[in-house]
C-alpha cells in the first residue's frame, strides 16, 4: 500500500499500466483531505509529455523506483481533462472515479460523511460538500450521463516520436611520432703544438801556444783525425685515445593540452497544425 513516506521518491517516478507498458512519468501525488493518504497521481502523457492524466492511486503499487498502476495505458491516457495544477473539486473526482469504475470506492467515502451528520464532509482530494443522500443518487445517474455532459475524453490517438543527438566522446590513442638515433662519427682536425728542442752545435776555439818547444818532429804521414759527435733533440708526436665526454639520449613524458572541434547533429520536433484543431491546455509547440 502506498504512503505519505513514498511521495518524494513517487514524483519523478515512472509510471507502467497493468500490463507493464510504459506509460510516462508521475508529476504530482494528490493527498486525500481526510486521510491525508496519497489518493491520486499525474501522469505525463501525450505528445511530448504535455497531456497530464489523474490515476487513483488505489491498488497500485510502487517498488521504490517504478510506479505501477491496476488500469491500462489507453485508460489512463483517455481520462477526463482536469486542471492538474488546482484543487479537485467533488465533482470533477467523482467523474473520475465514474471513469475508472470506482463508484462503489466514493460511494463509501460519500456514505461516510452522511452517517455522521456533517455538513462539509471533505472527499478525497475534493473540494467541501454536504453531506446528504443525493451524493448516492447522483452517482448513478452521472454514470448514465458522463458521455452526454460534454466533459473532454481522450482517444488514445497520440503521436509520439524520439529525438536523439550525436555526443562527442573524446579519448585518446598512441601513435608514432618520430624516432631518435644516437651514433658517433670521427672527425680529422690540425692540432700544432709549440715543442721547445735543443741541439748541439760545433764551437772551434784556437788559442795560441808560447813559450813551449816541441821535442818531436813532424812526419809527412802523421796526420791526426779527432772525431766528436753532435747531437740534436726532435719533436715526437705520439697519440693516445681518452674518454673525455659520455652522451645519453632517453625519453620522458609530458602532459599537455589540446583543443578539438566536432559538428555535432540533434534532433528537434516541431509540430504543424493545420485546420482548427483544439491544442488542448498543454499546447501543441513546447
Amino acid at each position: 500500500m502506498i504512503n505519505s513516506n513514498d511521495i518524494g521518491r513517487i514524483e519523478g517516478s515512472t509510471a507502467y499500466d497493468s500490463s507493464g507498458d510504459k506509460v510516462g512519468k508521475v508529476d504530482q501525488v494528490y493527498l486525500d483531505d481526510q486521510t491525508n493518504e496519497p489518493s491520486w497521481a499525474t501522469i505525463n502523457t501525450g505528445l511530448f509529455g504535455t497531456s497530464q492524466s489523474f490515476v487513483p492511486l488505489q491498488d497500485a503499487s510502487f517498488d521504490g523506483d517504478d510506479l505501477r498502476f491496476a488500469h491500462s495505458k489507453d485508460k489512463i491516457k483517455g481520462a477526463p481533462r482536469v486542471d492538474a495544477d488546482s484543487h479537485l473539486s467533488q465533482e470533477e473526482e467523482r467523474e473520475l472515479y465514474r471513469y475508472y469504475g470506482l463508484e462503489a470506492s466514493y460511494d463509501a467515502y460519500d456514505n461516510v460523511g452522511t452517517t455522521t451528520g456533517t455538513t462539509d464532509t471533505t472527499l478525497g482530494t475534493t473540494g467541501t460538500t454536504t453531506g446528504t443522500t443525493t451524493g448516492t443518487t447522483g452517482t448513478t445517474t452521472g454514470t448514465a450521463g458522463y458521455a452526454d455532459a460534454g466533459t473532454t475524453a481522450r482517444t488514445g490517438d497520440d503521436a509520439s516520436l524520439t529525438l536523439s543527438e550525436e555526443q562527442v566522446n573524446v579519448g585518446t590513442e598512441s601513435r608514432e611520432a618520430g624516432r631518435a638515433r644516437l651514433r658517433k662519427y670521427v672527425t680529422t682536425e690540425t692540432q700544432t703544438v709549440n715543442v721547445p728542442v735543443s741541439k748541439e752545435k760545433l764551437v772551434v776555439e784556437r788559442n795560441p801556444v808560447e813559450g813551449r818547444s816541441s821535442t818531436g818532429t813532424i812526419s809527412d804521414d802523421g796526420d791526426q783525425v779527432e772525431e766528436i759527435t753532435l747531437r740534436e733533440e726532435r719533436a715526437v708526436v705520439d697519440k693516445d685515445v681518452v674518454d673525455v665526454e659520455e652522451v645519453r639520449v632517453a625519453k620522458e613524458q609530458v602532459t599537455e593540452t589540446q583543443q578539438v572541434s566536432e559538428q555535432v547533429r540533434k534532433e528537434h520536433a516541431e509540430v504543424d497544425v493545420e485546420g482548427d484543431v483544439d491544442s488542448g491546455r498543454g499546447g501543441l509547440g513546447r
